[in-house]
């Protein structure tokens, strides 16, 4: 992967896109700045998303074609959708990861004692809008839960910033959770193909779980499951979507984020059900 240093290394990374000549750049994002540089590379044909499915409308106005997506889609099958443009037929989905030798799922296992293959689970209490994070002491009684009744310990994940809110979700599981190891994205994926379980907001995180194969439990508040959940239909959202008075936005308007309504009780019944699923 190479670099370049953010909007003082765009020149730079314009010439490279220019020199290697892509006939095709799809921009997803749907943004003025991703649209720039999708025109900017230099590609014969530049796709975007039509009108109303941008995030910024003038992106548009780069685009030489627009696809419109069938309403109502999750953003993978949306994203996917483009294809259609240059030929390809839908086909279902497969994220090909590349395994790796990361020491951090080893790590998890020794510090919860389970031994070279145990289960375990996985919860991701933070994400990058606070209106996207369940409070951190209910997460913990998730975690006690998930050890009563599944004997399944848990490691909390945790990014830039997040330190102290993985150790209060630990602190709060009276001993059934540890604060995990720091985590490459190659760890995310391969905690994703080792966890028993992942418990997680609308993060990065729990996409990475959902793409690896992980069976998941996705909390939600303002953000629609239907297109921002986890897309496999064996795994469960717990949702505050259709209450929720701040659809997309970073801040909730209220006093209090809708996904605090979301109950330790709904979350341990979501849980049931998705370990049912084998």
């Amino acid at each position: 992967m190479t670099r370049f240093a953010g909007y003082r290394g765009m020149p730079a990374a314009i010439g490279v896109l220019r020199r290697t000549r892509y006939d095709v750049a799809f921009d997803l994002q749907g943004l003025i700045k991703s649209a720039v540089l999708a025109r900017l590379s230099g590609a014969r044909r530049v796709i975007g998303f039509a009108s109303g499915h941008l995030r910024e409308a003038p992106a548009g106005l780069f685009y030489g074609e627009r696809v419109t997506p069938a309403a109502g889609r999750h953003v993978v099958h949306k994203n996917m959708s483009v294809l259609a443009s240059v030929g390809i037929a839908a086909a279902p989905l497969r994220f090909p990861f590349s395994d790796t030798a990361g020491a951090v799922v080893g790590a998890i296992r020794r510090d919860l004692q389970v031994g070279p293959t145990g289960a375990f689970a996985a919860l991701v209490p933070g994400a990058g809008w606070p209106n996207k994070r369940w409070p951190a002491d209910r997460f913990g009684a998730v975690a006690r839960a998930l050890a009563d009744r599944w004997s399944l310990p848990s490691t909390v994940l945790w990014g830039p910033g997040e330190g102290d809110r993985a150790d209060e979700v630990a602190a709060r599981s009276g001993g059934a959770a540890r604060r995990a190891p720091a985590t490459t994205l190659s760890d995310l994926i391969e905690i994703g193909r080792s966890a028993r379980l992942v418990v997680a907001g609308d993060s990065g995180p729990l996409h990475l779980a959902a793409a690896a194969g992980a069976p998941v439990v996705a909390l939600l508040g303002p953000t629609d499951p239907a297109r921002n959940g986890p897309w496999h239909p064996d795994d469960e959202s717990v949702s505050r979507y259709h209450e929720c008075e701040c659809h997309y936005r970073r801040r909730c308007v209220r006093q209090v984020p809708c996904i605090d309504d979301i109950t330790v009780e709904e979350v341990v019944a979501a849980i049931e059900r998705r370990l049912s699923r084998r």
